[in-house]
């Protein structure tokens, strides 16, 4: 999918309008279920300082509550601009303006302008992306400590009903489209990437992983960049 293409689709999809609720939602009754699962598997590994790398953010409810947690300064990556602007919005309601960047797009355009952090995470962020291996492959290259996602269950009921959504989306002329990856094949190349699984909470839909480097990271350039 080409960049301008997934740009388009993702406006497409996190308006304004869902972008408001959310945030609202977020600010009466917290973080969902799998940001919850996130934030205490980081709390196992014992990944609750540092810096943080949160790609596709959403309205930055696990980028806010991790600074809240300990975290001293996170990277917000965001191709929805209604999304990115309700972050920063609340960045600025919380008096984080100075502990909170942004970058606004796909993080694959930006990756190679993007520093490294301690965590990269990824909440519900893979099953927007059709090629995961490219997504993942990346986002690995930049976490110096920890990597935490969260994804739909490779499950044959999962994937009725997210086939049955992009049904709806593709009547209603809306490009975006969610998939369902298979999970042993994105954990065997997390796991090769040097990482190891610490925590896997499941519901019936969603599985929230994290996992801490086991091997030193390759050497980082001065632009963000990393060398092998």
């Amino acid at each position: 999918m080409a960049c301008c293409a997934f740009d388009q689709t993702v406006n497409e999809q996190f308006t304004r309008e869902k972008a408001n609720q959310e945030l609202e939602h977020y600010r009466r009754k917290g973080v969902g279920p799998t940001t919850r699962r996130l934030i205490d598997g980081l709390a196992r590994a014992g990944l609750m300082e540092g810096t943080l790398l949160d790609i596709g953010a959403g309205v930055g409810s696990l980028t806010f509550e991790l600074l809240d947690r300990g975290y001293r300064h996170a990277v917000i990556v965001e191709a929805s601009g209604a999304y990115a602007e309700a972050a920063s919005d609340e960045a600025a309601r919380r008096g984080r303006t100075n502990d909170v960047a942004f970058v606004r797009g796909d993080f694959l355009d930006a990756a190679g302008t993007t520093s490294s952090a301690d965590v990269v995470a990824l909440d519900r962020v893979v099953c927007c992306y059709p090629l995961y291996e490219n997504l993942l492959t990346e986002a690995l290259l930049h976490a110096e400590r920890g990597f935490a996602l969260s994804y739909p269950r490779d499950r044959w009921f999962v994937r009725a009903v997210l086939g049955l959504e992009n049904g709806l989306r593709r009547w209603r002329k809306n490009g975006f489209r969610t998939f369902v990856h298979p999970e042993v094949q994105m954990r065997e190349l997390i796991g090769r990437a040097g990482f190891a699984l610490i925590s896997c909470q499941r519901t019936v839909v969603w599985s929230a992983d994290v996992y801490l480097r086991r091997t030193v990271p390759p050497t980082q350039t001065p632009s963000g960049r990393r060398v092998m």
